[in-house]
């Protein structure tokens, strides 16, 4: 019996060496294939575990409790800045604001401590009433305030925020304010001492909405003949500040209502700080980004035969 060649031709020659080495080879492969699927699981789990911490943000530096100690730090010296903000629901731009103006006059060694005016009644928005609570509820601790808006921040490091001992001091100088431009403007942001804002008698509680208390504010400083100070040697111009309000989003109460229009450009020979009339609902001692700030919830009274356009129609 004739052996059968075509069974045993693996076994001969150089096919039976070519043979052999591609069997090894896939064996070798399938053995890979198997510890790969066996251990991927473990692995794609370890992988996820390694991408995890670089997809989540990384967290907010948050200051020190003695950098939030040092707004009220006795060796930068006598005077006290009591920084006060007229406000209502735009908390967007406060979470920005209060964090950034603690660091700022951190850096410059300026005492200060944040004072939230925020208007929670049904009326109308009235900055220099709110400025006017601002001054009285300010306390003994402080001998000048900044009258600052909220959505204005200081760029320039050069800026003087210190003690304004010769007189009224116009930081958001037209010159410098990114939107107003024009001579008399003493708006936005303006540092004066307490005794001062008292011979001013305060600001005008005439004025809800928005505008032309800033105006009236020119003329009584005049009126109290006290010299207006602006920045000098500053070269950065219209992006000496930062104006963070978006007018497309949050708008202005601009209107005017019944006599408001023509009585928006009198002098209030009376009013101010002698006739303000207002309650402090509830007091809030916060951080933001571990800045400190107060907050005062306050609800202004108004005089509707005097001024009826604090209520829209």
């Amino acid at each position: 019996v004739k052996p059968n060649r075509r069974r045993f031709a693996f076994l001969s020659g150089k096919c039976t060496v070519y043979k052999l080495f591609g069997l090894c080879m896939v064996l070798v492969l399938v053995s890979l294939l198997w510890l790969q699927l066996s251990c991927s699981g473990e692995m794609s789990s370890m992988h996820e575990d390694r991408r995890l911490p670089q997809q989540q943000p990384p967290p907010l530096p948050c200051p020190s409790d003695s950098q939030a100690s040092a707004a009220d730090d006795p060796s930068w010296g006598p005077h006290k800045l009591a920084l006060i903000i007229p406000f209502r629901e735009r908390f967007e731009e406060l979470l920005v604001f209060v964090p950034f103006m603690h660091t700022f006059l951190n850096k410059k060694k300026i005492r200060h401590k944040i004072i939230v005016i925020n208007q929670v009644d049904h009326y109308r928005f009235n900055r220099a009433s709110l400025i006017n609570v601002g001054y009285a509820e300010s306390g003994n601790d402080t001998d000048y305030l900044a009258m600052h808006d909220v959505d204005l921040l200081p760029l320039n490091d050069a800026l003087d925020y210190g003690f304004p001992e010769d007189g009224p001091f116009h930081v958001a100088s037209p010159e410098l304010h990114p939107l107003y431009h024009y001579k008399t403007y003493v708006g936005g942001i303006l540092l004066l001492t307490k005794k001062h804002y008292h011979m001013c008698n305060g600001m005008s509680n005439r004025f809800w909405g928005w505008g032309r208390e800033d105006d009236e504010f020119y003329r009584r400083l005049r009126k109290a003949e006290l010299q207006l100070f602006r920045p000098s040697g500053i070269t950065t111009g219209y992006k000496t500040f930062l104006h963070i309000h978006d007018p497309a989003w949050r708008k202005r109460d601009q209107k005017r209502v019944a006599t408001q229009k023509q009585e928006q450009f009198k002098v209030d020979p009376e009013g101010g700080l002698t006739n303000l009339r207002y309650q402090v609902e509830s007091r809030q001692e916060m951080t933001i980004s571990g800045a400190p700030c107060s907050v005062l919830n306050t609800k202004l009274e108004c005089d509707q035969e005097q001024t009826p356009w604090c209520l829209l129609a």
